[in-house]
């Protein structure tokens, strides 16, 4: 398998269960409805750790453009990798929630509030404020891509099989302790993705895609990957 299809296929599986979890317990008359948070944290946390478990041999698991951009900048990806990536994430992501559309297609005309179904596919802020919601991704990107990079090394000792569990349980820590303020996009291809198929796919009252907020959740990661992969060549020599 390519890399390039493996990041495609290995992006897609993840927002499946992403944003299948999300539709589960938003979308009326799901046996899920109302299950909550924790749920969908799981339900993400999971979702990483099985997608990565699927095609980490192939290509590393990236299944994140600002990941992709860090690992470049600290020096564990190709540069020219990168683009090739960042497109099979985006289309991946993009398949990925056409495919959680289908599965709840009944699901779409029961359920009234289009800010709820607009929830299934992206992400959207708890109280809107650009420059807190910005930090909130910069911050819960951060710590995402400074633990990878902690993770990788190659004096912790673990080996390619837990890592890879780990790193789920890192998704489910982020979303409990700082998703709740923006439900911690920390991936702009998870965000962009999904939100482009809900701008095209003919869901019954859905509303707007809020393509106003739609680059928060791109330009947050990416400055907070950045960031992170410097701090780490610096105090991580």
């Amino acid at each position: 398998m390519s890399e390039f299809m493996a990041e495609l296929i290995g992006t897609m599986v993840l927002i499946i269960f992403g944003c299948g979890v999300c539709a589960g317990v938003s979308l009326n008359k799901s046996f899920a409805k109302d299950s909550g948070w924790i749920v969908i944290i799981f339900g993400w946390g999971l979702g990483v750790m099985l997608a990565a478990y699927l095609v980490g041999h192939y290509s590393g698991a990236i299944l994140n453009p600002a990941l992709a951009i860090g690992l470049a900048v600290a020096g564990q990806l190709a540069w020219s990798k990168v683009p090739i990536f960042i497109l099979a994430e985006v289309i991946g992501a993009f398949l990925g929630a056409v495919i959680v559309y289908l599965h709840y297609l009944p699901h779409w005309k029961a359920t009234d509030d289009p800010s709820t179904k607009l929830g299934v596919f992206c992400t959207s802020p708890a109280i809107p404020s650009t420059f807190s919601n910005l930090i909130s991704e910069m911050i819960g990107t951060f710590i995402l891509v400074l633990l990878l990079l902690g993770f990788g090394a190659k004096e912790i000792g673990f080996g390619a099989g837990v890592k890879t569990m780990v790193v789920g349980y890192l998704i489910i820590a982020i979303g409990a302790s700082l998703g709740g303020t923006t439900g911690y996009a920390i991936n702009p291809a998870r965000d962009f993705g999904p939100r482009l198929a809900h701008a095209v796919l003919p869901i019954a009252g859905k509303g707007s895609s809020n393509w106003g907020y739609a680059w928060v959740p791109i330009v947050g990661p990416i400055i907070g990957a950045v960031i992170a992969a410097a701090f780490y060549l610096v105090v991580f020599p």
